[in-house]
């Protein structure tokens, strides 16, 4: 980092461009030139899903998507659908909150206070996540350390602090809150920013640095630039649209049903994944988590016609088709977020290497419940995306019952991290998951 301020200054650059060229080629030490860049992505959507529009019926390579996850038919040879993966963490708390705790961490929940609808409350997770975990042991090396170790986006997670609302911690009682504010975290990104009309200005000398830079950077890093500079002015636009409209983007209460911002769910998605691809181009961070609503999230889907709340509709019985219907139609778009996401990797050049962002990122799909009508947690709805782990994709796995655990030592093994055990280590006696590679 040093050497390339250094070359900058020679170039009369200034350091508020730093953060747009930190990952070109041409300032690329040999040390990183050479160190494959692994990601992880894990999405999270709530209330469980539709077993019969979900699960394939068969198992191994030559499978049929059912209708939820349709939306991935482009990338099926890129597709792992994990069925019989189960969260079998039990102890305080009800099911919503332990799928949500223990998601990632793969442990049990601290007593507390929090009252859920079992007989018992609970606290928060005692152990740290998965995601947090691979963080600090890419971040523990030169060669793969990054300006942020993780970066957690949201979607509409409501502003308050319970065990239904985070599934990302640091360790044991320390939950980590999701960035649902799209400008919060493009402020995150690229510095703090007082207010928005002082982007103009700071685009405007950035834009003048950026020049000078593409002078003496070579043509493939000239064409990063910009894509950077085209992506930031939309950024700007879309900053000045709001404060001219005069929303307010404050993080929402979903309690309180504040309708403008649930209608606004598409878009903020939408500019939160293009942040998140951007952020992998820059390499300020190769683990994310993209948390949409939360554990019992209830947004009303109105942009597909669905006036009632998702959690709502997640506790009608199987024989009510019209609630599974749309319970269907939430989940597939829940799966076009995904979708989304993996045509942008797909599409975006790896930065200094061949192929695309998708070739080095695996995106894991996950939930916490199985269904939400009845609360389990057996057969969670888990789906991996990508070839970040060189996992031998494009194919239905079918296992009996094994524990998640496994799952996430499996993860953490993706990237070289060879720990024997993740969360509870009664769940992880038969070792990391098989079937994998």
């Amino acid at each position: 980092m040093n050497s390339r301020r250094q070359f900058l200054r020679k170039l009369g650059v200034g350091a508020a461009a730093l953060p747009f060229v930190s990952n070109l080629n041409t300032f690329a030490s040999s040390l990183m030139a050479t160190t494959r860049k692994q990601r992880l992505v894990v999405m999270f959507s709530p209330n469980g899903t539709v077993p019969w529009d979900f699960w394939p019926d068969e198992e191994g390579d030559k499978f049929t998507l059912k209708r939820i996850m349709e939306p991935l038919k482009d990338f099926q040879n890129r597709t792992l659908v994990l069925n019989g993966v189960c969260d079998k963490v039990r102890g305080d708390g009800d099911n919503h909150m332990r799928g949500m705790g223990c998601l990632l961490t793969g442990t049990e929940l601290f007593p507390g206070n929090i009252q859920g609808g079992s007989d018992t409350p609970a606290g928060w997770a005692s152990g740290i996540s998965i995601d947090q975990e691979i963080a600090n042991f890419l971040q523990s090396k030169e060669e793969t350390r990054t300006r942020f170790g993780t970066l957690e986006f949201g979607v509409m997670v409501p502003d308050r602090a319970d065990t239904w609302t985070r599934m990302s911690y640091a360790g044991a009682n320390k939950p980590i809150a999701p960035i649902d504010d799209p400008y919060q975290m493009f402020r995150k990104l690229y510095g703090q920013v007082k207010d928005r009309e002082v982007l103009t200005s700071i685009l405007d000398s950035v834009q003048e640095d950026l020049k000078k830079i593409s002078r003496s950077v070579s043509k493939e890093d000239r064409h990063l630039l910009e894509e950077h500079t085209t992506f930031v002015r939309t950024m700007e636009q879309q900053l000045r649209q709001a404060q001219s409209s005069d929303v307010g983007h404050a993080i929402p209460e979903l309690e309180q049903g504040i309708k403008e911002e649930n209608d606004n769910i598409p878009q903020i998605a939408k500019m939160q994944l293009d942040l998140m691809v951007n952020s992998f181009v820059n390499d300020f961070s190769r683990v994310a988590t993209f948390q949409i609503t939360n554990s019992v999230g209830q947004p009303k889907m109105r942009w597909l016609g669905i006036d009632e709340g998702h959690h709502e509709l997640s506790h009608e019985p199987n024989e009510n088709k019209d609630a599974h219907e749309k319970l269907t139609k939430i989940n597939t778009w829940y799966c076009e977020q995904l979708a989304y996401l993996v045509r942008r990797l797909s599409e975006t050049p790896e930065p200094g290497s061949d192929g695309s962002l998708l070739d080095n990122t695996l995106i894991l799909w996950g939930n916490e419940l199985g269904q939400g009508n009845s609360h389990t947690l057996d057969n969670i709805p888990f789906v991996m995306v990508g070839n970040g782990l060189d996992f031998n994709m494009g194919r239905s796995l079918k296992y009996k019952h094994v524990p998640h655990n496994r799952l996430l030592v499996a993860l953490a093994h993706g990237f070289g991290h060879h720990i024997e055990s993740f969360g509870n280590p009664d769940f992880c006696k038969d070792g990391v998951l098989t079937g994998l590679t």
